[in-house]
């Protein structure tokens, strides 16, 4: 028996006017979350009253419209301070995405913290952003990445996380929930015991913020990176929380537009956090469009948009587990809405491109997750994610879209 959901996925789903179109002759069935979510009418019609009304640059304005343009910005600001509650909102700097909140912090606290012989410890299921910014780092100064590993169901394992943690370790950089596997890590408890070892510790949040209720002040952790594009708002926006103290103790990451406050061919002064680290016009109708996002997130409920997906997640795990000779990679017992998965003898564009003809979208490759397929021995893998507006019938049409993957390579 179908769990009974809190809300209408038919009366959410109108609110997506992607949803309605035909891909191939057949109505789109959109299972590609976990890569980007679709927009709803509410952060297209942001985006499209910014321009249509209110474009202009922000801060240094005193007509009307960067008047305007300003105070939507900063409220975004506060808005995301409320949605992860943060304890303050000069915590919240806007950036492009996770990648480049990671990045901004290897260039910054990793570049003054991290020293010859120090280490920094991952994950093995980690993004590739989560990874290259740290080995670059480490190059650099001749530190060592560690490695936290996990095991075949696609959970850490903790023990040998303990036993990573020494004088010699500086961060902890570490996702929140899995992009190729789904994993929901327990994140409390890692940065509890990094915290034992006065060890910061960076969460990747991308794939988390959409699925989960974030509290940075019950975490605790040092710095929180998420894009908008992944919980249902606009690409080329995200947003790194950190704690105050140390932002204020970082050297800028880019110079020029709103980070500085006085300059000369002598010396520059800083603005204040979160600006000193904002250079340039930032992407303003980005911002807002977030806004526009957190709005619709918030006036469903996370709650409610979490049990939703976990239904989706136990049904479509037994609906695929019912499919021939296909494998399912990863099986954490605590997971958000992901399923990665092989066929036998079947190369995963190979699935991707038949599924597609019927209209099926989902993502095939190594996920920008090339450890996680070595530690499974497979190059590349299949991978349906879920989100709000999904159904029980659009896993029907998957399962469907895989049985003819069989009729194709016989």
């Amino acid at each position: 028996m179908r769990p009974a959901i809190p809300f209408d996925v038919d009366r959410v789903r109108e609110d997506f006017p992607i949803l309605k179109q035909k891909v191939h002759g057949k109505t789109l069935v959109y299972l590609d979350n976990a890569a980007t979510t679709q927009k709803p009418q509410g952060v297209i019609d942001a985006l499209e009253r910014y321009y249509r009304t209110e474009n202009a640059n922000i801060h240094r304005g005193v007509h009307y419209l960067s008047e305007l343009a300003t105070a939507e910005f900063e409220e975004t600001r506060t808005q995301v301070k409320h949605f992860i509650n943060a304890r303050e909102v000069r915590e919240i700097l806007f950036v492009r995405g996770t990648t480049e909140a990671i990045n901004l912090v290897a260039q910054t606290f990793g570049r003054v913290q991290v020293k010859k012989d120090d280490e920094i410890v991952l994950s093995e299921m980690e993004h590739h952003s989560n990874i290259v910014p740290w080995q670059i780092l480490c190059q650099e100064k001749g530190a060592r990445l560690r490695v936290i590993p996990m095991n075949d169901a696609g959970e850490l394992i903790l023990d040998e996380f303990k036993k990573l943690l020494s004088k010699k370790t500086k961060l902890v950089a570490i996702a929140h929930v899995s992009n190729a596997l789904g994993t929901i890590n327990p994140i409390k408890k890692i940065i509890e015991r990094a915290h034992r070892h006065g060890i910061p510790v960076l969460v990747d949040g991308a794939q988390a913020v959409a699925h989960l209720k974030i509290d940075v002040q019950d975490l605790d952790c040092e710095f929180y990176a998420f894009s908008g594009h992944k919980m249902y708002g606009p690409t080329g926006i995200g947003v790194l929380y950190g704690k105050a103290k140390l932002l204020e103790e970082m050297p800028p990451y880019q110079g020029g537009g709103d980070m500085i406050s006085a300059v000369t061919f002598e010396k520059t002064l800083y603005n204040v956090i979160p600006y000193k680290f904002e250079a340039g016009t930032p992407d303003i109708a980005g911002v807002i469009g977030l806004g526009a996002a957190i709005d619709f997130i918030q006036s469903i409920g996370i709650e409610n948009m979490g049990q939703h997906e976990e239904a989706l997640l136990k049904e479509a795990t037994k609906s695929l587990s019912q499919v021939p000779r296909l494998r399912l990679i990863g099986t954490a017992r605590e997971k958000a809405a992901v399923l990665n998965f092989v066929m036998e003898g079947i190369h995963p564009h190979d699935i991707g491109t038949i599924v597609d003809q019927e209209g099926v979208a989902i993502r095939t490759g190594h996920h920008c997750a090339m450890p996680v397929m070595q530690h499974f021995g497979v190059p590349a893998t299949a991978r349906a994610s879920f989100g709000v507006y999904n159904t029980f019938e659009e896993i029907e049409a998957l399962v469907k879209a895989l049985k003819k993957v069989w009729e194709v390579f016989g």
